[in-house]
């Protein structure tokens, strides 16, 4: 498999003449018009800051230009992780979450920042810390109030052919520690709760962390879910798969080398194949995509799709096709020495060897 880079890197998003300039954790998908939209967190001072924006703009012209980007989530806490879903006939859910002010505090020593938290209520940081999302049901034009998910994933959930959804993620709450579970969402919002997918060790036996799933349907109806598992020295990817629906899981399998990447974005190509892009924690730092040709029983790897030599601050990368039969990768990355992250895509093509 070989793959053909498109014209050059573009910014989808960014806010150059403010010092709220830092976006990041992006999603790509299309719409049921035939729009791309793209979210993000947004208008940010930094990686953890409460003025972060759950934002979306939309392309019209097969990703060469976005709109504008506008708040979708914007709460007092630090919103973050946009996750886009279109599904149903118009229906487009946008997901992010929610920081404490603790954790905020701990994370910067900006005076300009703690003296926002110190107008934040104890009653405001209830009401809307957890896992976000807001429902549009007129193609992502206007959205819905804002509810809670139970799990947190960082590209939103999938549609199922009922028309429900399923969210597989890391519960908000872990006080059962970092279990990756599934969830059915009725078509009246209910949440209920259907199996996890087995803790993950390192090498040494440690437990590590698993967080920041992402799944697809395969063509027999069952489920892959790529995810990220990481530990001191230890980050990359472990794949596992639901025959039922989501309730039993397979034991998870590594798919990258111990440091090869994190975290997963899962995609089908017209073509059947599977893809699936991730970002780089080594240098030289990007996004890198594989392929599987048999349904995630075996991947190919190698492949760069971009490279940052700036800084490591950049990835979680998630793609698109577009009419051609050509793909968009979205992803977030620092264009140049000090200054902020932003938004930005690259078209390539498959290529056959």
């Amino acid at each position: 498999m070989k793959i053909k880079l498109i014209g050059e890197v573009k910014t989808v998003m960014s806010n150059p003449d403010s010092k709220h300039n830092y976006f990041g954790w992006p999603t790509v998908c299309r719409l049921q018009n035939g729009k791309i939209a793209v979210v993000a967190s947004g208008f940010r001072l930094g990686h953890v800051c409460p003025f972060g924006k759950t934002v979306i703009s939309y392309s019209e012209d097969e990703g060469e230009t976005f709109t504008n980007p506008c708040p979708v989530i914007d709460t007092p806490l630090d919103d973050r992780d946009g996750g886009i879903l279109a599904y149903g006939k118009s229906n487009v859910i946008v997901t992010s979450f929610t920081n404490t002010r603790k954790f905020q505090r701990e994370s910067t020593d900006n005076p300009y920042i703690h003296a926002y938290l110190d107008t934040v209520t104890d009653e405001e940081e209830q009401k809307y810390l957890g896992v976000t999302y807001r429902v549009s049901t007129d193609y992502g034009v206007t959205f819905g109030e804002i509810k809670k998910s139970p799990v947190s994933n960082p590209h939103g959930p999938l549609e199922l052919a009922s028309g429900e959804l399923l969210w597989v993620g890391r519960p908000f709450d872990r006080t059962d520690g970092d279990i990756i579970r599934a969830y059915l969402q009725d078509k009246n919002g209910e949440f209920h709760y259907l199996g996890c997918i087995e803790n993950i060790k390192n090498p040494k036996g440690e437990n590590a962390t698993s967080c920041e799933p992402h799944t697809i349907l395969l063509k027999d109806g069952s489920l892959l879910t790529h995810m990220r598992v990481q530990k001191a020295g230890y980050y990359t990817i472990f794949q596992s798969k639901s025959s039922d629906g989501g309730r039993t899981w397979t034991k998870p399998r590594q798919i990258l080398s111990d440091m090869g990447g994190v975290p997963p974005h899962l995609f089908r190509h017209s073509s059947g194949l599977l893809l699936c892009t991730y970002g780089y924690v080594e240098e030289p730092f990007g996004v890198g995509v594989m392929f599987s040709r048999d349904e995630g029983e075996t991947w190919e790897t190698g492949h760069t799709l971009y490279t940052n030599p700036v800084s490591n601050d950049c990835g979680y990368p998630s793609t698109v096709e577009l009419s051609d039969g050509s793909l968009l990768t979205v992803f977030y990355g620092t264009p140049n020495e000090g200054e902020q992250s932003i938004v930005m895509s690259q078209k390539w093509r498959i290529e056959n060897d």
